[in-house]
């Protein structure tokens, strides 16, 4: 399956039209309820097999991409996709909207997947009602993790991704509902703020690793080593207003088998130019600073859409300040001007994982 995912840039275009970016963000405070915080631009991709002498053999095993993140720091997942797909996210194979162990079969009780395009992004785990916890990238080994609470075990790390999309005759009853204009379909979003700006790069291999983009707002050789790569998973940060939507679908709607699936590594800044021989983006701007050059934070709302209650699990699930210590950067909390009201108008090898 993993032929069927290819790079653009920095965006994963997944089959069924489906486009998944990773943004950079500001880390909120663990304590609150906060609004959406900015993109500050993607973070780079590679292909983990054009590096077969320096990337990890495991990682080389399990194929996929990699990324590099500094600790603690936050991302959200942005979405975008040509027609309805199911999108499963794990963290650590562990479903970050069910909190059960990844499946390679999509649930409704509980629903383990994201609907798209109705679900334009997604910032964290879903935690609580209407709210999620931040995704925050923290070392293996100390346990914090949502991989590490949820299992007892921090084994593999990193995010998932697969997608289904809808069997052969419901996609084409989707598709001449739309050319009738019975309804209005929901744009393509690519991140706060509106739809997917410009129109998606060729499709391109992932051969040649790709320059990163220029931060933007959110518009919402040696021989190998021996050794691992110091890994880094997903934890949970501060708490945000977003809702996981409720699938309005029969489960009989969906295919059965997933066309396409993705391991993504996630490496730390020192790894990352071991590996590639680039240096990693630096870190973001920090949220005082941020907000205090009345820069927007977003809320976003859709009134047909069904908020997903969280699973016990997830909701259990301690925020990375447990194991890390407290944030010494100060909270400078937005005013409500700055809060901006949203509302819904190569190949990739795969491996054993």
């Amino acid at each position: 399956m993993g032929d069927q995912v290819r790079i653009s840039g920095d965006a994963l275009l997944l089959p069924g039209g489906v486009t998944v970016r990773f943004m950079r963000t500001l880390r909120l405070p663990e304590t609150g309820t906060h609004p959406l915080p900015p993109g500050l631009g993607t973070f780079p991709l590679r292909r983990v097999a054009d590096f077969p002498d320096r990337a990890p053999e495991q990682w080389l095993a399990r194929g996929g991409v990699m990324l590099p993140v500094y600790q603690r720091e936050a991302m959200w997942l942005s979405f975008s996709a040509a027609a309805p797909a199911a999108l499963q996210v794990g963290v650590g194979k562990v479903c970050a909207v069910s909190g059960a162990p990844w499946s390679d079969r999509l649930t409704q009780n509980p629903q383990n997947y994201v609907v798209l395009p109705r679900q334009p992004w997604l910032d964290g785990i879903n935690s609580g009602s209407g709210t999620i916890r931040q995704f925050v990238a923290v070392p293996l080994g100390l346990g914090a993790t949502v991989e590490g609470q949820v299992t007892g075990e921090e084994v593999w790390g990193g995010v998932q991704l697969q997608v289904f999309e809808l069997r052969e005759e419901r996609l084409a009853a989707w598709q001449a509902e739309q050319r009738r204009g019975s309804g209005v379909p929901r744009p393509a979003f690519g991140g706060y703020g509106g739809p997917a700006g410009a129109a998606p790069m060729p499709m391109a291999p992932m051969a040649a690793p790709a320059p990163g983009a220029a931060p933007s707002a959110r518009t919402r050789g040696p021989a190998r080593s021996a050794r691992s790569a110091p890994a880094m998973g997903l934890g949970a940060g501060g708490r945000m207003r977003q809702e996981v939507y409720r699938d309005d679908r029969k489960p009989s709607h969906w295919r059965d088998e997933p066309s396409g699936r993705i391991f993504v590594h996630l490496t730390t800044a020192p790894e990352w130019r071991r590996i590639t021989g680039e240096a990693p983006p630096p870190s973001p701007v920090n949220r005082a600073a941020y907000t205090a050059a009345g820069l927007p934070w977003f809320d976003y709302y859709d009134a047909d859409a069904e908020d997903l209650a969280a699973p016990e699990t997830l909701g259990q699930v301690k925020p990375v300040g447990d194991w890390l210590g407290e944030d010494e950067s100060p909270w400078v909390p937005p005013v409500p001007g700055q809060v901006q009201q949203l509302k819904d108008e190569g190949t990739v090898t795969d491996g054993d994982w």
